[in-house]
């Protein structure tokens, strides 16, 4: 499956922003779709996890409560909902895509996926 992130820009402490994520060449229903970030100079990381089922949803505690993953089988496209970003939510985000097992056992763990988006950038100002 391919995918492509979108949605990034910039916006302004406490705004909110949703990320999409589209899929070709294959169905999101197939498998574990989840979101990183990665900001300059630190390791990509892991925010959120949707289970193939699209029935389950796990996150990070840093973003618990702010970001919100799902996923519209119709439009095969996964969305990460953002809501009172901060500065330090600047990054480059990507989606990612991995078997249904990921989500279970692996879903922080970046070389359990199968496919990424290119990113896209988010930059919230102060």
């Amino acid at each position: 499956v391919q995918l492509q992130a979108s949605g990034g820009g910039l916006v302004q402490f406490g705004d909110s922003l949703r990320l999409s994520c589209a899929a070709s060449g294959g169905t999101l229903s197939g498998y574990t779709t989840s979101w990183f970030r990665q900001a300059r100079g630190k390791e990509r990381e892991f925010l959120a996890a949707i289970s193939r089922n699209g029935l389950r949803t796990t996150y990070a505690r840093s973003v618990k409560g702010r970001f919100t993953i799902s996923r519209d089988d119709a439009q095969n496209r996964a969305y990460l909902q953002m809501i009172r970003l901060k500065p330090e939510d600047t990054a480059v985000y990507y989606c990612a895509a991995g078997p249904e097992g990921t989500f279970h056992h692996g879903p922080i763990q970046t070389g359990e996926y199968t496919s990424w988006g290119q990113g896209t950038l988010v930059t919230v100002s102060s």
